[in-house]
């Protein structure tokens, strides 16, 4: 199977840029058994982009990310993602278009995945904050943004920290300082650490 997909966003945000950027999803919120993806979600439960597009109208969609999801428990999971990076020949890759880190051990691997693969640039929104200010060493490709939303948006300095806001309009989020990144999606690692999206 694919682990390695492109939406629209991704194609469109590819063409633009003539890059080769792809996600890696696995079930929003929680999966079929009931674990759960995404442990800090809070507010963002009410507006999640994932559970309100293709994942809850196509059973089948469901199915190929409970699987990668079942992947991801695997000791072989950082080898088949490596293997699945070289054939995409991708040049970037988010982490999650649904979905989260749902455990340290788990962010590790990915940790390691961009190790190994330093040409290539990784990007995620995350509401696990916790897991990364306990002194996590992140390798120079691995571009996380904190996500507005969580049980622990406290820990955001957001004079500070790459992050990421919901705004009602464009306007709002232009004139809050944040950079638009609703349609391109490589917006969110530019030098302006403000990540603003328009709800929708």
């Amino acid at each position: 199977m694919n682990l390695l997909t492109q939406n629209a966003k991704m194609k469109k945000t590819s063409k633009e840029n003539n890059t080769k950027i792809y996600n890696f999803s696995i079930p929003a919120y929680k999966t079929k058994s009931g674990k759960i993806t995404c442990p800090f979600a809070k507010d963002c439960i009410k507006y999640c982009y994932a559970q309100k597009g293709n994942y809850t109208r196509f059973p089948i969609i469901q199915d190929l990310m409970e699987k990668k999801y079942n992947i991801t428990k695997q000791d072989n999971f950082i080898l088949l993602m490596n293997e699945e990076i070289k054939k995409k020949k991708a040049t970037h890759i988010r982490i999650h278009d649904s979905g989260d880190f749902y455990s340290v051990k788990y962010l590790n691997k990915w940790v390691d995945i961009a190790i190994q693969n330093t040409n290539i640039i990784f990007y995620a929104y995350t509401k696990s904050i916790k897991f990364f200010i306990n002194g996590l060493k992140l390798p120079k490709n691995l571009k996380i943004i904190f996500s507005e939303g969580s049980k622990n948006d406290n820990l955001i300095n957001t004079a500070r920290d790459r992050h990421a806001r919901i705004f009602k309009d464009l306007t709002q989020l232009l004139s809050a300082g944040y950079i638009d990144a609703s349609n391109n999606d490589l917006k969110a690692i530019t030098d302006n650490k403000k990540v603003g999206l328009v709800y929708h």
